[in-house]
């Protein structure tokens, strides 16, 4: 089963820019959709950004225009590219994928999940 390992989180300042990886091993994500989510404390985990295979891409309303999701498909590696952060969207941040062949943000098709990168945006 593949295995997926999130990284870039850090401590941002509002208005600033971060950058997540998130890197695959056991397996190959050239044929998975992969999506962003993320976990602010004391909420539930919501849907981000989605990219498909085909490179297709979906973004909730909240990231459209300043997040930008990627994949690398010799690496292995999806990425999402966040500019202008806002302080309410410190969260834990975290990658996941499932069978599903299109775009989703829908949390219960994603089945594999990586452990989770902490963003904190903050002056």
């Amino acid at each position: 089963q593949v295995h997926l390992v999130e990284s870039g989180g850090g401590l941002a300042q509002p208005g600033g820019s971060l950058r997540l990886s998130c890197q695959a091993s056991g397996g190959s994500l050239d044929f998975n959709t992969i999506g962003w989510f993320r976990q602010a404390p004391g909420k539930g985990r919501e849907g981000v950004a989605s990219i498909a295979s085909d490179r297709h891409t979906y973004y909730a309303r909240a990231a459209e225009g300043r997040f930008t999701i990627s994949r690398d498909n010799g690496k292995n590696i999806i990425y999402q590219d966040m500019n202008n952060l806002k302080s309410e969207e410190t969260a834990v941040y975290y990658c996941g994928t499932g069978v599903m062949v299109m775009c989703s943000l829908r949390i219960g098709e994603y089945h594999v999940w990586g452990q989770g990168t902490q963003v904190t945006v903050s002056s």
